[in-house]
């Protein structure tokens, strides 16, 4: 695996550490629903890699890169979903589940099954459901693919899972950081509505960005 250059890792990390969409979900879950949660938050974010990677294998991304029409009806519906967290934080329904009935603020909640895997899946459909992830992979995996006359499917595999190793731990050290400052950040029913009211405008910020943004 000598292809898996200091060039390449280094360039992965700052990309995974810079905040986005992905890190704010992490961060705002580890915050409002505990420590674990974030990480079913970090896996979920990191699952929804998957289809980017093998859209650029397989040249899909090539195709919301040429196409007008593909790129902008995946975009309005990742921009849609993006308005949807927002609104849930807002109202403080549907996205995120602070705490349960009852519970105080400050507890860790003792989240189950079923609750963890929805937070999971709207952790996925974050990065499912931006076109822009699957033009990233297709410009960025190909420059670290060696020159070479074997087949870079293989390459870009172990390209794309080390990144996305690389996004699930790093996730996973927002998510639980955070959740570590749960107890002293969410220590009154106001900071607690504040904290839900900037994710919720973060969110809405990421969805104009996503709007508003070219190929």
């Amino acid at each position: 695996m000598h292809w898996l250059t200091p060039e390449f890792l280094l360039t992965a990390l700052i990309v995974v550490l810079i905040p986005g969409t992905g890190v704010i979900y992490t961060v705002s879950t580890g915050l409002l629903a505990g420590r674990r949660a974030s990480v079913a938050a970090a896996f979920g974010c990191t699952l929804g890699i998957v289809p980017a990677l093998v859209a650029s294998i397989a040249g899909l991304a090539a195709l919301l890169h040429t196409s007008a029409l593909a790129f902008q009806m995946l975009r309005m519906v990742g921009v849609a979903y993006l308005l949807y967290l927002a609104w849930g934080l807002w109202h403080e329904t549907g996205a995120f589940a602070p705490t349960t009935a009852g519970e105080p603020a400050t507890a860790a909640p003792a989240h189950g099954v079923r609750v963890l895997s929805a937070i999971a899946i709207r952790g996925a459909l974050i990065n499912v459901l931006n076109p822009k992830l699957s033009i990233f992979f297709l410009a960025f995996l190909p420059q670290f693919v060696p020159a070479s006359g074997n087949s870079a499917v293989p390459y870009m595999l172990w390209l794309g899972g080390t990144f996305m190793l690389m996004t699930f731990v790093v996730f996973i050290g927002y998510g639980v950081a955070a959740g570590a400052l749960r107890r002293r950040v969410l220590s009154s029913e106001r900071a607690m509505r504040w904290l839900q009211r900037t994710f919720a405008a973060a969110f809405a910020g990421f969805a104009a960005r996503l709007a508003t943004s070219e190929r």
